[in-house]
C-alpha cells in the first residue's frame, strides 16, 4: 500500500510539472491586467473542419460545428452592436479546424478578459434535453463524460503527444493538472455561467440543467474567466429543430450577449468613481442632543466582529444534494453553503489557517484531490491569507 501511494503521489507531482512545463508552449500566460474592465472578450465556436463535433441526429446537413458556428457569429456581431467599445475576437470565423491548444493560445496571446466557448451536447438517451454551461474543476459525482467528448478532438490532431506534452484525454491522470490553472477566476467563470444560464432559462425558456463543473482543456488554459456552453441537445430531435432554426439561434445568441453585458456591468460597477456621500436630511432639527443614554451608548457600542472561519471546498454544483451520499459520505463534518443558485460543499469550521491545512491533506485522500482551504467572515468569502491577519 505505501508503495503504491508513494507511487500515485509521484505520478500527480510529475503531470504537475510536466503542465508548468508545457504552459509556455500552450499560449499560456498569467493575466497582467488587474483592472475589472472588461474590454475584450475571445467568442470561440466549438469543433470545426474535420472535427463535426456530435452528429445530431443525422436529419440535417448540419452538425454541431455549423450550429457552433452560426451562434458564435452572431454572439459576436450582437456584442460588438451592443457594446460598441468591447473588441471581439474569434477563434475561428469559418468552418476550418482548429487544434485545441490553439484556441487557449489565440485568447492568452489576445489577452482577452473573457473565454466564451460555444458548443451542442449530446447523449445516447435522444429525450434529453436542455442547455448547460461549464466552468473548470473536476465533478466527482460522474466519470467527465463531457470532459472526455470535448477534449478527445486532441486525438485528431498530428504529433498530439508532443504537442500537449503527455496528456491523453483517455487516461484519468491526465486531468489532475487541468485543474490547476483556473482557480484563480472561477468565481468569476462560475458568476458569468450562471448568468446565461438564467438568460436562458428566463429569456429563452430553455430547460436549465444548471452550472457545472468539468475538466475541459479549452477552459483549463485559460488566463482569464471562462466557460463553455452546452446550447442544447442536437441529439434530441425538437431541439435540434429549435437549435437550427433561425429563431431559435437569435434567441440563444442574443441571451449569450446579453449576458455578457450583465457580467460586464456587474464587473466594472466596482470601477466606478465613488460618489459623494449625502447626509440624511433631519426631520427636525434642535439644538440641543438627545438625553436618551441608552440610546447613546447603543450606537457609541460597535456590533461584534464578524466570526472568521476557514474550511475545505469539495466541490461547487448547481443540485443540491444530501451530504450523507457519495461521495461526500467519505469526509465528515461536510455542509453546505448557498451561493447564488449554486450551492457550495464544504467540509470542517476551522479556527485557523493551520488547522484547516493539516486536515486538507485528509480530505484530499479521500477522494477529493482537488479540494483547497477558503476562507469566510461571517457570510463574506475572503482570502485565507486576510482571513489569518484578521484573526490575530
Amino acid at each position: 500500500m505505501k508503495t503504491k501511494s508513494k507511487s500515485t503521489a509521484l505520478q500527480r507531482l510529475t503531470w504537475v510539472l510536466i503542465a508548468a512545463l508545457a504552459v509556455p508552449y500552450l499560449g499560456f500566460s498569467p493575466a497582467v491586467k488587474s483592472s475589472d474592465r472588461v474590454q475584450k472578450v475571445i467568442i470561440d465556436a466549438g469543433h470545426g473542419g474535420k472535427d463535426p463535433g456530435n452528429l445530431g441526429t443525422r436529419r440535417y446537413r448540419t452538425t454541431e460545428k455549423d450550429v457552433a458556428l452560426a451562434v458564435a457569429q452572431q454572439t459576436a456581431a450582437k456584442i460588438k452592436e451592443l457594446y460598441p467599445d468591447v473588441q471581439v475576437v474569434m477563434t475561428r470565423n469559418s468552418d476550418r479546424f482548429l487544434e485545441l491548444y490553439e484556441r487557449t493560445a489565440i485568447a492568452n496571446r489576445e489577452q482577452g478578459d473573457l473565454f466564451i466557448s460555444i458548443h451542442c451536447d449530446a447523449a445516447e438517451n435522444k429525450t434529453a434535453y436542455g442547455s448547460t454551461t461549464y466552468v473548470m474543476g473536476k465533478n466527482h459525482d460522474d466519470e467527465n463524460q463531457v470532459a472526455l467528448r470535448e477534449n478527445s478532438v486532441i486525438l485528431m490532431e498530428d504529433n498530439y503527444q508532443d504537442k500537449y506534452e503527455g496528456f491523453d484525454p483517455r487516461k484519468p491522470e491526465s486531468y489532475i493538472a487541468l485543474t490547476l490553472y483556473q482557480y484563480a477566476f472561477q468565481t468569476q467563470s462560475i458568476e458569468l455561467a450562471q448568468t446565461i444560464q438564467n438568460a436562458f432559462r428566463n429569456d429563452v425558456g430553455r430547460k436549465d440543467r444548471g452550472v457545472r463543473q468539468q475538466p475541459l482543456y479549452v477552459t483549463s488554459r485559460c488566463s482569464m474567466p471562462s466557460v463553455l456552453i452546452e446550447l442544447g441537445f442536437t441529439t434530441n430531435s425538437a431541439e435540434e429543430d429549435y437549435l437550427n432554426s433561425v429563431e431559435g439561434q437569435d434567441a440563444m445568441s442574443t441571451a449569450i450577449a446579453r449576458s455578457f453585458g450583465a457580467y460586464k456591468t456587474r464587473r466594472e460597477r466596482g470601477l466606478a468613481p465613488a460618489q459623494p456621500s449625502t447626509s440624511i436630511p433631519a426631520t427636525e432639527t434642535t439644538d440641543t442632543p438627545p438625553s436618551n443614554t441608552a440610546q447613546e451608548t447603543a450606537a457609541a457600542t460597535p456590533p461584534p466582529a464578524p466570526t472568521i472561519l476557514f474550511a475545505i471546498q469539495l466541490s461547487v454544483s448547481g443540485l443540491k444534494k444530501a451530504t450523507s451520499e457519495a461521495p461526500f459520505n467519505a469526509v465528515s463534518d461536510v455542509w453546505i453553503k448557498p451561493d447564488g443558485r449554486l450551492y457550495r460543499y464544504l467540509q470542517g469550521h476551522y479556527g485557523s489557517l493551520d488547522d484547516a491545512k493539516a486536515a486538507l491533506s485528509n480530505v484530499q485522500k479521500s477522494g477529493f484531490p482537488d479540494a483547497f482551504i477558503v476562507a469566510y467572515r461571517g457570510d463574506d468569502r475572503i482570502s485565507p491569507s486576510e482571513a489569518e491577519r484578521l484573526r490575530q
